[in-house]
């Protein structure tokens, strides 16, 4: 799939855990699931399927971040500023690319990322 058949789909799952090292037993023991470790605060998991990642940060109920791809990130943000969404982190840089994060009008937090 080429990353224009990826604009603004679904493309990765982010689970802020307390604890990286258990939530890979966790998973990796339930489900198999296997792992890439991104330095102390950040680990991707694969489930042979889909991929997604464990940050160390503060955990919330119900609250896996969602991210969508998009191949223009700037037109994005905008697109959803005009929508009606809440822009809460704005572009920002990580390894592999950049992202903005925001919440939908029920308060629904989701990320857009893009690889440039």
């Amino acid at each position: 799939m080429n990353t224009a058949d990826q604009h603004h789909r679904i493309d990765y799952i982010e689970f802020n855990v307390a604890s990286i090292a258990a939530s890979k037993a966790f998973y990796g023991d339930a489900f198999g699931w296997t792992f890439q470790d991104y330095g102390p605060d950040y680990c991707e998991f694969r489930d042979g399927r889909l991929t997604g990642g464990f940050a160390h940060g503060a955990t919330q109920p119900g609250g896996a971040l969602v991210v969508l791809y998009s191949t223009a990130l700037e037109d994005s943000l905008a697109q959803v500023e005009q929508a009606g969404g809440r822009i809460t982190k704005p572009i920002f840089a990580f390894p592999g690319g950049r992202r903005f994060q925001f919440t939908d009008p029920d308060g629904y937090e989701l990320a857009v990322w893009s690889a440039t």
